[in-house]
Order: structure tokens, then sequence, then C-alpha cells
């Protein structure tokens, strides 16, 4: 585990999607091509954008992004297949975009999604952490022992807050309770995992990830036993684990 602390969100995302490039760039270089996972929420803002701005051949790239609600049309404004069309596929020429359409019937989609993402590693995962410690919609307690590469799961009370919280719905009740989530198993398949995790909201998520043995409960602890984890905070979010300056 490597921990980058920075001055800023701007810091976080320039620095976050810099390894990630180089990630990418290594993984093209060794056979041609690259696999990359994608999160969504405004903690990634920075780091998507400042991807945008890196030298790298997005035709050789395939896109998985981690979950999607299920019963929220594609063109709602909290839908993770907008956010990531608007705000980052489509200013890229990737090779493919394997989208979480939640409008196909539920299992035929998750077949669907698991036989993509087991053609071939995946070299990056860009995973964000929630407010309830959670990676990607896998919330506490998650599932630490499926093999299976994505599931249906329910999201829980601070969850669908945070989304709140983060202007994509007006009121709890709107956020739908279920979503088709990447499991903990499979993001735990990324060759390199990088984290970007600023804000002061993410602050107690931080501390309790970095001061906790690895737990379901606290879904993000898991993270540290990856062979390549690389977080990256902002002095706000890394407020409760070093003194701010």
């Amino acid at each position: 585990m490597k921990i980058t602390i920075c001055k800023d969100p701007s810091e976080v995302g320039r620095e976050a999607s810099g390894l990630a490039a180089s990630r990418l760039k290594e993984a093209i270089g060794r056979k041609g091509e690259a696999r990359l996972v994608v999160s969504t929420g405004a903690s990634q803002f920075e780091t998507l954008a400042s991807l945008l701005k890196e030298d790298i051949d997005w035709g050789r790239i395939e896109i998985f992004h981690l979950d999607e609600y299920m019963g929220l049309p594609a063109d709602h404004q909290a839908a993770f297949r907008k956010y990531l069309r608007d705000r980052f596929v489509r200013r890229i020429s990737c090779g493919k975009f394997h989208s979480i359409d939640t409008e196909e019937e539920s299992t035929t989609l998750i077949q669907r999604l698991t036989n993509e993402i087991k053609e071939k590693p995946l070299d990056v995962g860009l995973i964000g952490i929630g407010e309830n410690g959670h990676i990607a919609f896998n919330d506490p307690p998650a599932d630490f022992d499926t093999t299976d590469s994505f599931k249906i799961v329910t999201l829980d009370e601070r969850c669908r807050s945070q989304q709140v919280g983060e202007g994509w719905f007006s009121d709890p009740a709107e956020v739908p309770r279920k979503a088709i989530s990447m499991t903990v198993w499979q993001i735990m398949q990324c060759i390199s995992i990088i984290s970007a995790v600023p804000f002061s909201i993410k602050a107690e998520a931080v501390c309790r990830t970095l001061g906790s043995e690895t737990n379901n409960l606290i879904p993000a602890t898991i993270l540290k036993s990856h062979r390549d984890f690389n977080l990256f905070l902002d002095r706000e979010s890394a407020s409760s684990i070093i003194p701010v300056k």
C-alpha cells in the first residue's frame, strides 16, 4: 500500500490520473491493449478530468464501470452511465465501453457483464471509497466470500444519504434501493488499484479504513491487502490521520 497526501482535490486528481496513465501505458506496451475500471461520484471529478489530459492511446483500452442503479433511466442525472458518457467516454475514442444497462433483464445482464469482464485481466481499477467505507456499491456488511463478478445489492441508508449530499437526488426516498455492482472479489482482481479519495466528508471513512483490520463492515479495508494499492488523499480527507497544517 502506498499513501500520497496532496494539498487539494485538484492535486489528488493529477497525481492519481498520472499513475493510472503510467500503468495503462505499461499494459499497452506489454500486450498492445489495456482494461480500465472507473468509478463515479463527486470524488472522481478531478481524476477523470485530469485523465482526459493524459497522452493515452484510448483506442487500445476497454472501459468498465463499477455499478449502476436498478430502475433508474439511463438519462437520469444520477445514472452512472450518463455520468461517465458525459464526463469521460464521449470525450475519448476508447476501444469499448462496457455499460451496465439495467434496463436489460438482470440475470441476462449479469451474465453478459461476467462474460465480458472475464475475457482478459483488468489492468487498472480507479476505485473510490464511500462515506460508509463501501467500494462500488458493496455496502457494509459487504460480501467478501462470493467469486461472482457482479451481483444485485441493497443500498444502505448512509450510502443513499451520500447520493443526496452530492446533489444527485433531492431526497433519500428518491434513491433506488437496489443496484448492480461489481463485487469485492472482482475489484481485487485488478492488477493495480488507484483510489482518489478527497474531501473532509471522507475523513472518517479514510481513518476507519486505515485504522481497522480487514472486515466487511468497513469494505475498503480489504484494499490494503492488494499487491498494488495506491491511495491518494487531500489534506482534508487525511485530517483524521495526520494534523492539518
